[in-house]
């Protein structure tokens, strides 16, 4: 008498019909929902962020303005562009978090919300214009090194970007976890 022996294979379209199916299970989680709208929230955020910010530095009015900083820290026209530009973004993000992200949420008066989400946000803020100072400097020399055809004034700019979207990808993460538990704790 033989033994047969039945081994389990799955072919590659059931591996991929699983995987898709599981995908599709994450995509359609409430929470995940709630992060990509809190991403096309944050993506409008940027704009308003990054049109503000560069309209900043274009128009050259914090140029000569430098502020004293406790520790011996400074804030240049970079930090103080990113702060400005920062907080108009909060704005945007704000009205369009309560109203599209969580719009189950409206359970709490508007200007305590509001504060709530702008606090957590500043704390955002304290990590960002580090961020900027920090790396600006540096990936605009990174960005007229390994690219020599560019003016110095443009790598420059470039490394000041290139700190923007370092900067918003880190706060963007510390935002939407402080803000969806604390900010809008109020939603399933």
């Amino acid at each position: 008498m033989s033994e047969t022996t039945e081994t389990m294979t799955t072919s590659p379209a059931e591996l991929e019909s699983g995987l898709m199916a599981r995908l599709q299970a994450l995509l359609h989680h409430k929470e995940m929902q709630r992060f990509l709208k809190f991403a096309v929230v944050g993506a409008i955020g940027y704009v308003v962020d990054f049109g503000t910010f560069n309209g900043l530095l274009l128009l050259g009015w914090l140029a000569a303005v430098t502020l004293a900083l406790p520790f011996g820290l400074t804030m240049t026209e970079t930090g103080l562009a990113g702060a400005v530009s920062f907080t108009m973004a909060v704005i945007s993000n704000f009205i369009w978090n309560r109203y599209w992200t969580y719009p189950d949420s409206r359970s709490k008066p508007i200007l305590r919300q509001f504060l709530t989400f702008y606090g957590i946000n500043v704390a955002g803020m304290v990590i960002r214009i580090p961020i900027l100072e920090l790396l600006s400097g540096p990936l605009g020399r990174l960005a007229g090194s390994t690219f020599p055809g560019l003016t110095e004034a443009t790598a420059i700019w470039a490394g000041k970007n290139a700190a923007l979207i370092v900067a918003v990808v880190v706060v963007m993460f510390w935002n939407f976890f402080v803000n969806r538990y604390w900010t809008y704790n109020d939603v399933d």
